[in-house]
């Protein structure tokens, strides 16, 4: 009897033993796969209060903020000598940035650990609070990066103008605003950049990057930014842009009103713009007698220029011929996708076949820019004219690349020529001027 109590105690021993030892390895495994989800689980926010340094910059200079305030130092012979940028910490957690006459004015956060953004893109935010002091002679963008030789923006003056003087406002951006198709935010090193031009005052707190967040303010399309017709949104251009539309919209009608049909039409932006000053004499000589109107308005975007067209540049004159140079400055702006800004001259080309039927169109390569060929405009632009040719029939619009003129026998680049690596000298205009000529003149002679 006793050694069958003893049997069975130990039964139950060995039993209770069993039933803990499951207990225990059932307890130990969802604690470590409780512990695996944690560590899998990605961070819902990314704060930049700490750890990283805030630089300050403008055109020519660059400081950091360790302090509760700091004045980047000009050079011993600054190129701006007005300009001024300074930046200072607040008791309420905001940065300020006051710039004046400045080129580019910058709050940049660096120095940290390069953040892993990828898995905020689809539906995460930036966000931050935003106190616009000043910008009625300034402008305003957000930038934010995406490695190696990229940087992508969300331009804000027309916005930031209309919260100026309202006070400290939140405001929330869709990282989709700075995404294109193919960047790769897997390690982003400048994770945010506040940009300033001309002259103002914007106190902005340290941005927090959100997984999953809900946007407040629109940012354009990337997609379809450059057929969609807007006035240039810079700083520099605003007091000059709508009054030279309108200015142009007189030459034309001065033009008509004297019985002088004008021929000749060039179409563009800056380099374009230029015929009016160092390609001056070129001008007089190659083009004026056929009252030729250059149309150029510097900063102007694919965007820009169909927005003039749809205002008027194009009305009220009948020329046989136009030149379209266009699409530069959406590389040197926001380094579009080339296929964009093709879409963006092709959306230019239509218009200008809807309003003026009769004319033959010269199609021009996008020129060269960038000391060397191996740059990364250069290059970029060299995929844009890759597919320029394929808007061309030949007959009513012909495409023209002129760019070997231009350059060096080893693709290099002369400041006799090309002074700033994009704006031609005169002795350029010249040489643009004399190289289209020939067929310029073929359509032009009766």
């Amino acid at each position: 009897m006793d050694a069958f109590k003893n049997t069975a105690t130990e039964t139950q021993r060995h039993r209770d033993t069993g039933l803990m030892h499951r207990f225990l390895c059932a307890s130990v495994s969802l604690w470590l796969c409780c512990l695996g989800a944690a560590r899998a689980a990605p961070s819902q926010t990314a704060d930049l209060s700490r750890g990283w340094q805030i630089a300050v910059t403008d055109f020519e200079g660059e400081t950091a903020l360790t302090g509760d305030r700091v004045t980047v130092p000009k050079p011993a012979q600054p190129r701006v000598p007005a300009s001024r940028v300074a930046a200072s910490r607040g008791d309420d957690g905001l940065l300020t940035l006051q710039f004046s006459n400045s080129w580019i004015a910058q709050l940049r956060w660096q120095g940290g650990p390069p953040l892993d953004l990828q898995a905020y893109v689809p539906r995460g935010t930036v966000e931050f609070d935003l106190d616009v002091v000043d910008l009625a002679r300034g402008g305003m963008k957000f930038k934010l990066g995406c490695g190696t030789d990229c940087e992508r923006k969300v331009p804000f003056l027309f916005a930031g103008r209309a919260l100026a003087g309202q006070g400290r406002q939140h405001v929330s951006l869709a990282l989709k605003c700075f995404w294109r198709e193919g960047d790769d935010f897997r390690a982003v090193p400048v994770p945010f950049t506040l940009e300033g031009t001309g002259s103002g005052e914007i106190r902005i707190s340290p941005p927090a990057f959100k997984r999953i967040g809900t946007p407040n303010t629109a940012c354009p399309d990337y997609r379809t930014q450059s057929v969609t017709p807007e006035p240039l949104q810079e700083s520099w251009a605003v007091e000059w842009w709508g009054p030279r539309h309108e200015a142009k919209l007189a030459e034309i009608r001065a033009h008509r009103e004297a019985g002088r049909q004008v021929q000749l039409v060039f179409l563009g932006d800056s380099i374009t713009q230029g015929w009016e000053k160092e390609g001056q004499a070129a001008w007089h000589e190659q083009f004026a007698p056929y009252n030729a109107v250059a149309l150029g308005f510097g900063g102007d975007r694919t965007e820009n220029l169909l927005w003039r067209l749809q205002h008027g540049e194009l009305d009220g004159m009948a020329p046989r011929a136009v030149v379209l140079l266009i699409g530069t400055n959406n590389t040197g702006e926001r380094l579009e996708d080339p296929a964009l800004t093709v879409a963006g001259i092709r959306a230019n080309l239509d218009e200008i076949r809807r309003r003026q039927p009769q004319a033959k169109v010269l199609l021009l390569a996008l020129l060269p820019r960038d000391e060397k060929p191996d740059g990364l405009l250069r290059r970029h632009n060299a995929k844009i004219n890759a597919l320029l040719p394929t808007l061309a029939d030949g007959r009513q619009v012909v495409f023209l690349d002129i760019g070997s003129t231009l350059t060096n026998p080893d693709g290099t680049l002369s400041r006799d020529i090309l002074p700033d690596w994009l704006h031609l000298s005169p002795k350029g205009y010249d040489l643009w001027a004399r190289s289209l000529a020939p067929l310029l003149t073929s359509w032009l002679t009766p």
